[in-house]
């Protein structure tokens, strides 16, 4: 293995990003709405008489919205749910029989409240608001809050409010950054806290999800964006460089990788990269990301590249080689599989149906993305009886001696017909 390209190392600390987000949230928790607006105005010049979005509001700016786009913004929105909804026909109630008199089971039971981050970013993202919002709604979440920045004419983008109420959310603020998650995970005057943060953000967001797990749960850190490209001496060079800037733009910190067996195609792709760059404005955010992220490595053979797949446990993992198939079940870890040259990342992104809330950082080591199970809490219960009760009396009974547990062992002992206390 080598390298045509290294990522550069990133300039901003995590430290940092770290102390900005613990003062955010305490100020949130300690001072609410005022807290709020004052980061609002700080780091977005935002002013707004009301933090909520109204019903006024809200049909105002959609009105704004052409057919095409709320066209677009509706074929999305149907494809997420029909998706959510097949995967959601997987999951099946249990309730069976294991001995006489012992019946376990478990239940799926929707999370009571969600709070949804739909990132602004640098463009008005049409799909996630679906992405992130439509699966609880499917999953059966009574309360979806939404959040997503003010930065467009001191509100939300038409496009995104507009996907929000498609997709089902019951509150929208236009409240951006770790703000918005501290008011998510806080509530402030008026508005409760919600039991579960979700969606993608930038370093802020993620930080801020990050450091209030535990008061609330949360869906996985992602972001930024990361795509790797396997590709043999099979694939076109000219078109794994535009998949790989396709996420590249997302943010200056996105990486984009190819690991290829071929030297030809590596270099092939770097000359293609750097040619595409060349056409672009200078700020175009692929331009730093490739600069400061961007990563071609060579394997020696696919067994190899597979190895670096695996080990790289990417967010998006594009099989770009002459049997994709073939490979699937020797990879084991990606956020999302994409077979063949044609299955391009950025369909996933915009309408293909799964969902491009997916894990970053190697976090797909153990974990898949965001998807209709997440907003649904497994829950077993049990019913003992009979025969089933002095069977696990007996056993209890003596391991909690084993063990000296005293007040187990009195629980247990009690149920049984001969009394052991």
């Amino acid at each position: 293995m080598h390298f045509r390209k290294r990522a550069a190392e990133a300039s901003e600390t995590q430290g940092s990003v770290s102390s900005v987000v613990a003062d955010i949230l305490t100020d949130v928790q300690q001072h609410g709405e005022v807290a709020v607006r004052k980061y609002e105005e700080k780091f977005g010049g935002v002013k707004r008489p009301q933090l909520r979005v109204s019903e006024q509001e809200l049909d105002d700016a959609i009105s704004t919205l052409d057919a095409e786009t709320k066209g677009l913004i509706e074929t999305t929105v149907a494809r997420v749910i029909r998706f959510a909804e097949a995967q959601k026909d997987c999951l099946h109630p249990l309730e069976e029989t294991f001995d006489d008199g012992i019946v376990l089971g478990h239940r799926f039971i929707p999370i009571a409240s969600v709070g949804a981050y739909v990132p602004g970013g640098r463009f008005p993202l049409l799909s996630s608001a679906a992405m992130v919002v439509a699966p609880a709604r499917v999953a059966g979440v009574p309360r979806i809050v939404a959040c997503s920045p003010a930065n467009y004419n001191n509100s939300i983008h038409p496009a995104v409010l507009y996907g929000l109420k498609l997709s089902g959310a019951t509150e929208i603020y236009a409240i951006g950054g770790a703000q918005a998650i501290a008011m998510m995970a806080y509530g402030m005057e008026g508005i409760a806290p919600v039991d579960f943060l979700s969606g993608p953000g930038n370093r802020f967001v993620a930080e801020a999800k990050r450091q209030a797990f535990g008061d609330v749960g949360i869906d996985l850190i992602a972001g930024p964006s990361e795509v790797l490209v396997l590709a043999d001496e099979t694939g076109d060079a000219e078109t794994i460089a535009r998949d790989l800037l396709a996420q590249a733009e997302h943010d200056p910190f996105a990486r984009a990788i190819l690991v290829t067996t071929s030297d030809q195609l590596a270099d092939d792709t770097i000359t293609a990269v750097e040619r595409v760059l060349a056409s672009q404005p200078t700020t175009w955010p692929a331009q730093a990301s490739w600069l400061q992220m961007g990563e071609v490595v060579v394997a020696a053979s696919l067994d190899e590249a597979i190895d670096i797949c695996n080990d790289y446990a990417i967010e998006h993992l594009h099989v770009q080689t002459k049997e994709p198939r073939a490979l699937v079940e020797r990879l084991t870890n990606y956020g999302s599989l994409f077979l063949g040259e044609q299955s391009s990342v950025v369909f996933s992104d915009k309408v293909s149906g799964t969902n491009h809330t997916l894990p970053t950082k190697r976090a797909a080591r153990y974990t898949g993305g965001l998807w209709v199970g997440t907003y649904l809490k497994v829950v077993t219960h049990q019913e003992i009886t009979g025969d089933g009760t002095q069977f696990l009396a007996r056993h209890a009974t003596r391991q909690s001696q084993i063990e000296g547990l005293v007040g187990h062992e009195m629980s247990a002992a009690v149920r049984l017909l001969t009394r052991q206390i």
